[in-house]
């Protein structure tokens, strides 16, 4: 029954976190930070809707009006004075000079110049005129809307816009923020059952341990209940291979600064994501064309993978079998020397000194991007953590260990 309650938690918690990975990947995508705040297209929107905002609000205050109105006065006096200067322009046939007599004789300038304050302020109450701004609200975005949309889109828009598209296809939604809202309940949601899945299995086994300890003095149980252990070693090592151990995760959390009187807001900007398994690492690994990658990983493939599979084999082997079969060398080198041959405890260090060297260094980098003023807010958020498949390697290395000195108390045969 044990054994079956911590198959189906194993299960479940390999499946959550390959559905974590796949929505925070998914999450990742639809957030980065270039279709973001460094798309030209998203900025594109933004400044549409600021223009569109301000072009339909516009509206005079006194001081504008005022500035305005100095304007507006010298654009007609400066025509005044063009148009003065070309009646004043000497004339060489009879009838310019009988034009240029009469406008002198009846066009008075200094009269009209007198009346440019006048015809300055009735323009401007003509613009300020609810109905004219309407007009000109339109017009000014028909224009805009016209340039914005000048030339076909490129091949980057086209491919984020499906990317966009099929996103809200596969999560059923219609909105940028709904699916935000909606991927990251279930990243909360996953995250708090794929815990409870771990502590689960970390249960199943301090009840198997404390089966050994009740029936420590049964000998003839021993060789049954030390199968069943190998079991869930073997259920331990899998899903701390499979599942997910480190999660590096930096973003922008928050950015807003103003941008013509109108504030402008871009949230969680992912500037880096990943999430791997020590099976996902060799795989990577093993994908790189580069000599030392391949061997990396062929390291990590034998000590920290392999090494561990044959040693739980072999303790089996060595407790079930006959004497001849017991004694042989390989089984017996791989069920109780194999250990300080096996990385699986140093994957362990050095999962969690990476851990602790990646989670303080993007600490002080994205520290450096905090800013806060009246101008510019800019806030960072540094989200790498371990996963619970870390927990579950950590639990079969210490499990491993207890496992080894049961076998050596067990054992019918020499352990040496």
């Amino acid at each position: 029954m044990l054994l079956c309650v911590e198959g189906f938690f194993a299960l479940r918690l390999y499946t959550l976190s390959t559905q974590q990975e796949q929505i925070k990947q998914d999450y990742t995508d639809i957030n980065n930070i270039t279709l973001g705040l460094m798309s030209v297209d998203n900025w594109k929107d933004k400044v549409a809707d600021i223009v569109s905002h301000q072009v339909k609000h516009f509206k005079l205050t006194p001081k504008q009006k005022e500035e305005l109105q100095v304007e507006v006065e010298q654009v007609i006096n400066a025509l005044i004075n063009k148009a003065e200067a070309l009646v004043n322009k000497p004339q060489k046939s009879l009838g310019g000079k009988i034009k240029q007599l009469a406008i002198k004789t009846f066009v008075n300038t200094d009269k009209i110049r007198a009346q440019v304050p006048e015809f300055a302020r009735s323009i401007i109450a003509k613009v300020d005129n609810p109905k004219q701004k309407a007009q000109l609200s339109t017009l000014a975005m028909t224009k805009f809307n016209e340039a914005q949309h000048t030339g076909s889109l490129d091949s980057t828009h086209k491919a984020n816009q499906s990317l966009t598209d099929k996103m809200y296809r596969r999560y059923h939604v219609s909105s940028s923020d709904e699916l935000d809202h909606k991927l990251s309940t279930s990243l909360e949601n996953i995250r708090t059952e794929t815990y409870d899945y771990c502590f689960g299995m970390l249960g199943c086994i301090l009840a198997v341990l404390a089966c050994w300890w009740f029936l420590r003095k049964r000998v003839e149980l021993h060789a049954v209940l030390f199968i069943m252990s190998l079991s869930f070693a073997f259920i331990l090592l899998a899903v701390g291979l499979t599942a997910s151990m480190i999660e590096v995760d930096a973003r922008i959390k928050s950015l807003d600064f103003v941008l013509l009187g109108e504030h402008i807001h871009f949230q969680n900007q992912v500037l880096f994501y990943e999430s791997k398994s020590i099976l996902g690492v060799v795989e990577v690994l093993f994908k790189q064309p580069a000599a030392d990658s391949l061997a990396v990983g062929f390291l990590i493939l034998c000590f920290s993978i392999l090494f561990p599979v044959t040693k739980l084999i072999s303790t089996g082997i060595h407790l079930l079998s006959k004497r001849k079969l017991a004694e042989n060398r390989i089984i017996k080198f791989f069920a109780f020397q194999s250990g300080k041959w096996s990385m699986a405890d140093v994957i362990v260090i050095a999962i969690l000194m990476t851990y602790i060297g990646l989670n303080g260094l993007l600490d002080y980098q994205l520290a450096s991007l905090n800013i806060k003023s009246d101008e510019l807010t800019v806030l960072t958020t540094n989200n790498t953590a371990l996963q619970p498949g870390y927990i579950i390697f950590i639990s079969f290395v210490l499990y491993g260990l207890i496992l080894s000195t049961i076998l050596k108390a067990i054992t019918p045969y020499d352990a040496h």
